[in-house]
């Protein structure tokens, strides 16, 4: 089976460009390649992950972390307004084009929860098979027991800013439902109990690189390349 985004993600996307004087659009594919970007995590899997899909368009980076910057606080109401807060604090304090994301689950039977909170229900220290133990308490509660009523979508923001205060945001969504108990050990947070719409294996079971050419990140940016006019490569993947 070809799996496309096409085919299971319902993404969303929002481009902000402020005017510029000479008519052209501030953040565009020549610029991005000019100088490495900042990456804007200190999540070394993210990191990782974003600086191969910006390599398919010829995009070097580099992650916040290595740079020394700080992590600010993500204060925002939204994946969209906490990625956008987090590119502009490293745009502003590295006097680069910086990119950040921000990503979670949301079940639709808690009302989108976790959400923009998908972290926190980990606890501190993160311990992803509490907060996996919660989510499957919350839906037990709610006799959410069949496939039907344990839909769920993985969410990605990602947003671009320049230290001019230039923006462009989107937003990718990959639908799918819930599996108790978790399945796979190949994958992060909640990610061995998310069965992606139209997979057969859940994103804890998939290799990585399969994983990260076909999830809520590599949908995102999708769309990242078509609001910069061009497109990604690997966007479909064998399943």
């Amino acid at each position: 089976m070809i799996a496309t985004f096409g085919a299971w993600c319902a993404p969303r996307m929002s481009h902000s460009t402020p005017p510029v004087a000479n008519g052209t659009l501030a953040i565009t594919l020549d610029r991005l390649r000019a100088a490495p970007v900042v990456i804007a995590t200190h999540n070394a899997g993210k990191t990782g992950e974003l600086q191969a899909l910006l390599a398919t368009l010829g995009v070097r980076g580099d992650g916040a972390a290595a740079l020394g910057l700080p992590e600010p606080a993500e204060t925002e109401d939204s994946f969209t307004g906490n990625a956008l807060l987090k590119a502009r604090a490293a745009a502003e304090a590295s006097g680069r084009v910086a990119i950040a994301d921000d990503s979670g689950v949301c079940v639709d039977a808690l009302a989108g929860e976790p959400g923009i909170f998908t972290a926190r229900w980990a606890g501190e220290p993160r311990d992803w098979q509490r907060a996996m133990a919660r989510v499957e308490l919350e839906l037990a509660k709610r006799g959410a027991v069949l496939a039907p009523a344990r839909g769920a979508s993985f969410a990605c923001a990602l947003a671009i800013a320049t230290p001019e205060g230039d923006s462009l945001t989107v937003e990718g969504r990959v639908p799918g439902t819930l599996v108790w108990p978790p399945r796979g050990n190949l994958g992060a947070g909640f990610e061995p109990m998310f069965l992606a719409q139209g997979q057969q294996l859940t994103y804890g079971e998939m290799e990585p690189e399969v994983r990260a050419a076909i999830n809520h990140r590599a949908a995102a940016f999708q769309l990242l390349c078509e609001a910069l006019g061009t497109a990604p490569q690997g966007a479909h993947v064998p399943g």
